[in-house]
């Protein structure tokens, strides 16, 4: 017998016996804006969904919501754990504290690694990177800590002979980009030092599995990101999480007001915290002195937690160089002027060179008027964290826990 083709009739025909799709009642534009819904409704009328791959969106807090409000950095109970990888963690000396926090909390998933820092008689760095034949085909990251010029060289050496190593991967965790502050030409003849910065990183070797990552927590400038070449791939994390969720923990959370010391820090962070009433501060020129005055929002009887990336000497980073005459704690005073009864501060580098963070007093009998009750920072600058380790009113909230979880990407 001879098989003959089917004509148009017999096509349409098969084609109408087979099953309908599942899906075929819903519209792209339906299951693209309501996708849960859709399959909910499909799945209650007891239609299979065997045949059919549906891709599930990351829940975004509401159907309205903007989904940059949150600002999640990676989680690490959310990496599934087929897609877990071991890692070996080389560290800088100044950072072992972080250094073993990210391995306490990693569930078993980062090694701490040794190098052998010592100097020849000359002072130029003498380094050797123990058991490296180990460490071949293996996932490698570096904690790195730029906290001075004089020991950039020596952890730039390491970073560039890891890859080189035949490592699987390499990470470079740099938690405080350091010269972020100064990423523009104002005049001619000025150097931004942030893009110099940014080359010297991006010309880190290719390792076998192709480029380093870089992470980076709160870069100063956002457009910095694009300073970096093609042979890096940077994350950008926040320390902005940790802020929320110890916020979440406080007995009058409920009372919260987030203020912003100026027009810069709130295009940067507003974004972060639209569930929460906010002041913004700007400062106005008074003859030769620039005073801080409350341009908008109200602090009267709320607990106020200013926020920005980093603070230097007193002054809150604007431009190339910190301001001068103590504009942080200028800001604790008006807003306990204005009837604040609480005033905290959060920065995700205190950086506070000359141990300038003697100058923010805690809070005593008369609330904000003395003083902050909070003054929040992160561990990325690890000299920082010795001095005021216990001193009132500093709390260091780490981040162990998200560097932790972006060794896993």
């Amino acid at each position: 017998m001879t098989a003959v083709p089917a004509g148009p009739a017999q096509a349409s025909s098969l084609s109408r016996s087979r099953p309908a799709s599942p899906v075929a009642g819903y519209r792209s534009s339906q299951l693209c804006q309501h996708p849960l819904r859709a399959i909910a409704e499909l799945q209650s009328a007891g239609t299979s969904m065997s045949n059919h791959v549906l891709l599930k969106p990351a829940a975004m807090g509401g159907e309205t919501s903007d989904y940059r409000i949150q600002a999640p950095n990676v989680e690490l109970t959310k990496v599934p754990e087929y897609l877990k990888k071991d890692c070996l963690l080389f560290y800088y000396p100044d950072c072992e504290q972080l250094a073993r926090r990210i391995m306490e909390c990693s569930e078993g998933t980062v090694e701490l690694a040794e190098i052998n820092w010592k100097r020849f008689a000359d002072g130029f760095p003498n380094l050797f990177v123990k058991d490296a034949i180990r460490i071949r085909n293996r996932h490698v990251a570096f904690l790195a800590s730029f906290h001075t010029p004089g020991v950039i060289f020596e952890q730039i050496s390491i970073i560039y002979q890891l890859p080189r190593l035949f490592v699987g991967s390499f990470t470079l965790v740099l938690p405080y980009f350091p010269t972020g502050t100064a990423e523009r030409v104002e005049a001619e003849g000025d150097v931004a030092t942030a893009f110099t910065l940014a080359r010297i990183i991006s010309n880190i070797p290719l390792a076998r599995g192709g480029p380093a990552s870089v992470v980076i927590f709160d870069i100063h400038a956002l457009q910095e990101r694009f300073y970096f070449g093609d042979q890096v791939l940077p994350l950008f994390e926040s320390g902005i999480p940790l802020l929320r969720e110890r916020l979440r923990q406080l007995p009058d959370a409920s009372n919260i007001t987030i203020a912003y010391p100026d027009e810069g820090a709130w295009k940067r962070f507003h974004y972060q915290f639209g569930d929460y009433p906010e002041v913004i501060c700007t400062k106005v020129r008074d003859g030769d002195k620039r005073i801080v005055r409350l341009k908008e929002g109200t602090a009267r009887g709320r607990h106020v937690v200013i926020v920005d990336d980093l603070v230097q000497s007193g002054g809150w980073v604007a431009g190339r160089a910190a301001v001068t005459g103590g504009t942080l704690i200028e800001c604790q005073r008006l807003l306990a002027t204005q009837g604040a009864a609480h005033v905290s501060a959060y920065v995700t580098h205190g950086v506070f060179p000359n141990e300038s963070w003697r100058r923010f007093e805690g809070e005593g009998g008369n609330g904000a008027t003395d003083g902050f009750k909070f003054f929040w920072i992160t561990d990325s600058c690890p000299a920082t964290v010795t001095s005021v380790t216990d001193r009132a009113p500093f709390e260091v909230l780490s981040l162990a826990q998200p560097i932790a979880a972006a060794l896993q990407i």
